[in-house]
């Protein structure tokens, strides 16, 4: 029913590699135009709750993925001076009885070069220092991409990965310029052989006054990776990502639990990033042209589903294109995922005056709330994950 034989996606990221090996898999011809002269990926972490883990399991690449994971027994909350919990829900085995598929710590650069050899394995062509100009639908009921180089290619659809900048999402809909969301997040790994401390098998978020710190393992515990987020309100670059101060880091977070300071303390370097946000875009598509993941939908990370939301449309998008008529694939694509991914867009700048104590007495009530909820009602706890962590591509 399909009339797609040839798509062009824009940017192999991981959203972009995710759609070109779910097209590639429905013996679609891919092109994928990536500006980057080269593939790489910054040394950085990513969290694979059970709703992505099953999209990878589609694709194909759980087993060889599995050799590069490591499995947190918690999602952890604690106090950024005491250490207190006060959240602790059970991930590992629970994780696969609830949901049907394990939580997984993964390094942003094993995954990313599993989807480009996936890729390559199932014939995707890549076209690298491809940087998009602009875009015209034809009268051959194709569209054409032209490059800076002066370059074309055509085909029956052009799907926009290209990011929170976004060139595909600037041609539609004209240009906005991104909000700052009045934070930015220093990441980095450091080798466990490197600590004087034990840090906990978690997923765990430490929770402080206008800041919070995430640290997890990578690699089968090879690796610590770390996010530290801040409030700021003086930010000027224009990079979306920079080298940060690591003496500047550690000063912010001086005082907090040693588990965090000896993480800090054995960090070398970390790069630094503005986090930036839209408003719900009108439309996702248009013609024969679609966005996904950050180029429609950026999120705060406090939910840590930025990923994960770029996969799922990855594989919706592919889905409905092959079951539909392409005017109404992009119709059905936008109405299954828009909703999902706006909700959780919401669900994460929730999370930011939680994790960051704001709200005064009512803000410790929450945290105290919060902390006997996962004492005495751990079920409850888990119950609001249901919608996302439960959430299966395959049975919408």
């Amino acid at each position: 029913m399909s009339q797609v034989s040839h798509i062009i996606i824009v940017g192999a990221g991981i959203g972009g590699l995710s759609a070109a090996l779910a097209f590639a898999k429905q013996n679609v011809q891919v092109t994928v135009l990536e500006q980057a002269e080269c593939f790489g990926e910054v040394g950085a972490g990513l969290q694979i709750s059970p709703n992505v883990l099953k999209v990878l399991r589609y694709l194909g690449l759980e087993t060889e993925l599995s050799q590069y994971a490591f499995t947190p027994q918690h999602a952890s909350m604690r106090d950024y001076k005491t250490g207190d919990y006060y959240l602790k829900v059970p991930l590992a085995d629970q994780a696969v009885h609830r949901y049907g598929a394990p939580y997984w710590h993964l390094h942003r650069a094993d995954l990313h070069r599993v989807l480009v050899n996936g890729c390559k394995a199932a014939g995707v062509e890549f076209v690298l220092n491809a940087n998009m100009t602009h875009y015209d639908e034809t009268a051959e009921k194709s569209v054409q991409v032209t490059l800076d180089d002066g370059r074309t290619f055509a085909a029956d659809l052009l799907v926009g990965a290209d990011g929170i900048h976004s060139t595909v999402r600037e041609q539609m809909l004209g240009y906005e310029k991104a909000t700052f969301m009045g934070q930015v997040a220093w990441r980095g790994i450091v080798p466990v052989s490197e600590l004087k401390v034990q840090v906990q098998p978690d997923a765990c978020v430490w929770v402080g006054p206008n800041r919070h710190f995430v640290s997890y393992y990578l690699r089968g515990g090879e690796y610590v990776n770390f996010v530290a987020v801040e409030e700021r309100d003086d930010w000027r670059s224009e990079s979306w990502r920079e080298e940060g101060n690591v003496a500047e880091l550690k000063q912010n977070f001086s005082g907090w639990h040693p588990e965090v300071t000896e993480i800090l303390y054995a960090a070398s370097n970390s790069f630094l990033w503005a986090l930036n946000g839209r408003d719900e875009l009108p439309t996702w598509h248009q013609g024969r042209v679609a966005l996904l993941g950050d180029a429609c939908h950026p999120m705060l990370p406090f939910m840590a589903q930025g990923a994960a939301m770029a996969i799922e449309d990855a594989y919706v998008l592919a889905k409905c294109v092959a079951d539909c008529r392409l005017s109404d694939a992009l119709i059905e694509y936008e109405k299954i995922r828009k909703p999902r991914a706006t909700k959780i867009q919401k669900m994460s700048k929730a999370n930011a005056s939680l994790y960051h104590m704001h709200g005064g007495l009512v803000g410790k009530m929450k945290l105290k709330a919060l902390k006997a909820a996962s004492q005495f009602a751990p079920d409850l706890i888990q119950s609001k994950l249901d919608p996302v962590y439960g959430y299966d591509v395959n049975q919408l």
